[in-house]
């Protein structure tokens, strides 16, 4: 099916634009008429060009928060879905996102819910905004709706810029390390070899080894230093693949130093979070567990949850999988037993990622404090190892000459 920009007059005579899909010219023609609405022109659209329109740019997650929460408040004002998008169109400043608002508009003017809309732009709303969305327009309760998907994306950003924020440092100190490393090899360790070779005699072990890495980097420095690039993308491409995933996923809960602790304690905060969310904007269980699990961003936690939701769909209440699989805290299973019990599952959840938010802050801290020191040690110990490596020959001269 091919796609039709169209230009039509409705019942009222107010001139919409929008797309509709179609075999050809006249199935487009026929879809506009069955809608009410008077074709002035229709255009078939090339297939490359109309997603073009936000993907020059990555929407960035504050410009969407920002969109979710005008959108529910406008809403909430009285105004319909299509007003709505007109003024946000305008007034948002990110224009990528401005591009998608307009083809939303398009859509919804075309006859579209609002979340079958946003269903085509999978790379702007997930799947989570979408199946909220579409709670809320069967409840009538969008503007709420909305906003929960505003302070979702919130509580998300929070906690990805709180670990990457504590990733910075490490980072920066392991680069810094790695030049310094690179620096000392190629142009610092020449020089004392020359003086070696003056010398004469055998070299201790420790400096032939330094020697020897300084030799290989000098002679193939335009092989080594782009494989460090290299190497990066080929994991990141590993990394994409299901099985890539399911290793990688499965080796961060394992790291050593609390690290494993601590993603753990940001896939729980954000399963809890999420579900929260779902079960308030009244979406079905077994498809919040469903969403939840595909969004929790672990594929150990994604598979853990599929057992649940196989469970639930038998009639077992969703504390005991959760007790009977290790991977979910006591206190989770717990909570949930209790919310189950009295009836207030998303008070009880939305209690549990506020408790591993903060204990995300806790760990972040924790291991920042331990990782600093760490890293300095390491970089000291790099940098002394040469540097005594490259004296050790001159101190065994000095010797023999006393």
């Amino acid at each position: 099916m091919a796609a039709y920009a169209y230009s039509a007059i409705n019942a009222q005579g107010v001139v919409l634009s929008g797309e509709v899909s179609a075999n050809d010219l006249a199935g487009a023609r026929e879809q506009l008429r069955l809608k009410g609405l008077l074709a002035q022109s229709i255009e078939e659209v090339d297939g490359d060009s109309t997603p073009s329109i936000g993907r020059t740019k990555k929407v960035e997650a504050k410009s969407l928060q920002i969109f979710s929460r005008q959108f529910a408040t406008m809403i909430e004002a009285g105004l319909n879905v299509v007003a709505s998008l007109v003024i946000l169109e305008e007034q948002t400043s990110d224009q990528a996102l401005a591009g998608i608002v307009a083809l939303l508009r398009a859509d919804v003017e075309g006859g579209l819910l609002l979340s079958e809309a946003m269903g085509k732009h999978p790379k702007v709303f997930s799947r989570l905004y979408v199946s909220m969305v579409e709670a809320g327009e069967a409840a009538g309760i969008l503007d709420i709706v909305l906003d929960r998907v505003a302070f979702q994306i919130e509580k998300q950003e929070a906690i990805r810029r709180r670990v990457k924020g504590a990733m910075i440092y490490p980072t920066m100190v392991l680069i810094f390390a790695t030049l310094v490393l690179a620096g000392m090899l190629m142009f610092l360790v020449p020089i004392f070899v020359n003086i070696f070779k003056e010398l004469g005699g055998q070299l201790p072990t420790l400096t032939q080894y330094v020697v020897g890495a300084s030799n290989i980097l000098k002679s193939y420095w335009f092989i080594i230093l782009p494989s460090i690039p290299g190497g990066i993308w080929v994991f990141r491409k590993w990394k994409a693949t299901e099985s890539g995933r399911q290793k990688w996923d499965t080796f961060k809960l394992k790291l050593p130093m609390k690290i494993g602790d601590t993603v753990l304690k940001v896939t729980m905060a954000r399963f809890s979070r999420t579900l929260s969310t779902l079960v308030a904007a009244g979406v079905d269980i077994i498809k919040a567990l469903e969403i939840t699990g595909q969004t929790s961003g672990n594929w150990v936690i994604e598979e853990a949850l599929a057992g649940v939701r196989a469970k639930v769909h038998e009639g077992i209440p969703i504390a005991q999988p959760l007790v009977e699989n290790e991977i979910f805290p006591p206190m989770v299973a717990q909570m949930v037993k209790i919310g189950e019990e009295t009836g207030e599952l998303e008070k009880m959840l939305s209690k549990i990622a506020d408790f591993y938010e903060d204990e995300v802050d806790a760990s972040v801290q924790s291991l920042t404090s331990i990782v600093e020191p760490i890293m300095m040690i390491g970089v000291g110990c790099m940098v002394g190892v040469i540097i005594i490596a490259m004296y050790m020959p001159m101190f065994k001269m000095l010797t023999l000459v006393k």
